[in-house]
């Protein structure tokens, strides 16, 4: 897809991708850099993005049966160290509380990584019997993990998410419920965001501490390496033995039950960005725009801006009927051109010029954010059928930004035999992104090709994603067991 022409004031992609991801996001007023360290500040437009991911999901959880629940912050530290596993995969990034009310604690808190301990303990107190099962709720929190390197948006010390905990009589249960909300996430990416992932489960030493089992979506970005753009665990019983989550079973047996856990975050606000931007700044899908399409009245008498002042109020009262999410760049001290650059750079999908010379034959001016290879990008458009014209463009372009990040995807995936790491390691520095490939289970193996490539296993690939002959070597060497696939991530 083509955008409209770099302007000054963004590196180029193909000089310098993670410089562009910075200066697009500030660029764009999506967030800033705070005086907390680690810590970012959403602005009004980034966070108009968020809010828009937060209504989809939401009403995707809720279709799903869930509800939302609300959580302390501050969780006790013997909480936190109850499960073994957890502590250890959490304790560097913990922050913890230790004076309060201008004295030491009895015992710290720490701020919520996540809320596995303190919601499981809740839970106890909730269940008795296999009627009180299962127990489907999600919470919409900020969280804090002591990060050392950050970037806006991708990894920061505090961030916003939602964190889905669930708990069941069963372990098939809990395993269909985590492959589900594995597959509510996909949909959402994919129907919301044009970001397509693989979906698949993670390796033992990627997964989530302290669950039995975790699946991933794992997106492919622009520069060729892999984001973690959400997850979901089977929890097995770990927590519900730590925190006496027991229930009566049908048949008058005392059981554990058995628990989820899923989450995304902020973080597919910066996967946005880097599946879809360009040299000129950020593309937001029609479906998550804050704005969908900006009215930008041109004139320079007070006699000329009357006109088409009153044409923009006409255009945007039409659009907002058709439920298009519209608004009119009415600041007269700004020049056009100023207007253009900064919602370019925004990512509005559309944007409807309005001068004299439109007024006067009952046009408009469409100009579209991004177009596929041959399409105009802009067009003059009688102003009625602009209007009734304009969900048709938004679904196109939303439809247009998915199958263009699924090619990219697909340009970016090497299948087949790879028969060693130092091989795996030429096909990523070649530019494949996802490398799929055959593997033992062997975990020294998974370290062996860490340190010589920088790759991890990112998903060990769901039937979808498997290739269409399953590789029969392991990338170190032997007989593979299973197909997985590698990239460097972020």
């Amino acid at each position: 897809m083509t955008g409209p022409a770099r302007r000054k004031g963004l590196t180029p992609r193909s000089e310098d991708f993670s410089a562009w991801y910075n200066e697009a996001v500030q660029q764009a007023e999506l967030a800033d850099y705070s005086p907390v360290r680690g810590s970012m500040v959403i602005r009004p437009w980034g966070y108009g993005i968020w809010e828009n991911m937060q209504r989809a999901l939401d009403d995707m959880f809720k279709a799903t049966g869930h509800s939302n629940a609300y959580f302390p912050l501050l969780i006790p530290m013997s909480f936190i160290e109850r499960e073994k596993e957890h502590v250890e995969g959490f304790k560097p990034e913990l922050a913890v509380v230790t004076h309060a009310g201008g004295k030491d604690l009895e015992e710290p808190y720490v701020i919520r990584p996540t809320s596995e301990t303190i919601i499981y303990s809740m839970y106890a107190k909730w269940v008795q019997s296999y009627r009180d099962l299962p127990i489907l709720l999600n919470q919409w929190a900020n969280v804090m993990r002591w990060e050392l390197r950050t970037r806006l948006f991708l990894r920061t010390a505090e961030f916003l998410w939602q964190e889905g905990h669930t708990a069941h009589a069963t372990e098939a249960e809990a395993d269909e419920e985590a492959l589900r909300m594995l597959g509510v996430y996909r949909s959402f990416m994919e129907d919301w965001m044009g970001m397509p992932p693989l979906t698949g489960a993670k390796s033992e030493s990627e997964k989530f501490a302290g669950a039995v089992r975790s699946y991933a979506c794992e997106a492919l970005m622009q520069d060729g390496r892999a984001l973690q753009a959400g997850t979901s665990h089977m929890l097995g019983q770990n927590f519900a033995r730590q925190f006496g989550l027991t229930f009566q079973s049908e048949q008058g047996r005392e059981e554990y039950a058995w628990n989820t856990s899923w989450g995304v975050s902020t973080r597919l606000v910066g996967g946005l960005v880097m599946t879809h931007g360009d040299d000129v700044g950020v593309v937001v899908p029609p479906r998550l725009a804050p704005t969908q399409v900006i009215v930008v009245p041109i004139g320079r008498s007070d006699e000329q801006w009357a006109a088409v002042r009153e044409a923009a109020e006409r255009v945007v009262g039409g659009l907002g009927d058709a439920g298009v999410r519209v608004e009119a760049d009415t600041r007269r001290h700004l020049s056009p051109g100023a207007k253009f650059f900064e919602w370019e750079r925004k990512g509005v999908p559309v944007r409807v010029e309005i001068g004299p010379r439109d007024v006067a034959r009952g046009e408009v001016v469409v100009v579209r954010r991004v177009t596929a290879p041959g399409e105009e990008r802009k067009e003059g458009v009688g102003e009625g059928r602009a209007v009734a014209g304009m969900p048709a463009r938004l679904e196109a372009l939303q439809g247009r930004l998915l199958e263009a990040a699924r090619a990219r995807r697909e340009a970016g995936t090497h299948r087949g035999e790879v028969s060693s790491i130092e091989e795996l390691g030429a096909l990523l520095d070649g530019g494949a992104g996802f490398v799929h490939s055959g593997w033992s289970g062997d975990p020294a193996v998974e370290e062996r090709v860490k340190e010589a490539t920088r790759a991890t296993i990112r998903v060990i690939p769901g039937e979808e994603f498997r290739s269409a002959a399953a590789p029969e070597r392991c990338v170190g060497g032997g007989k593979a067991r299973m197909e997985v696939v590698w990239a460097r991530a972020y």
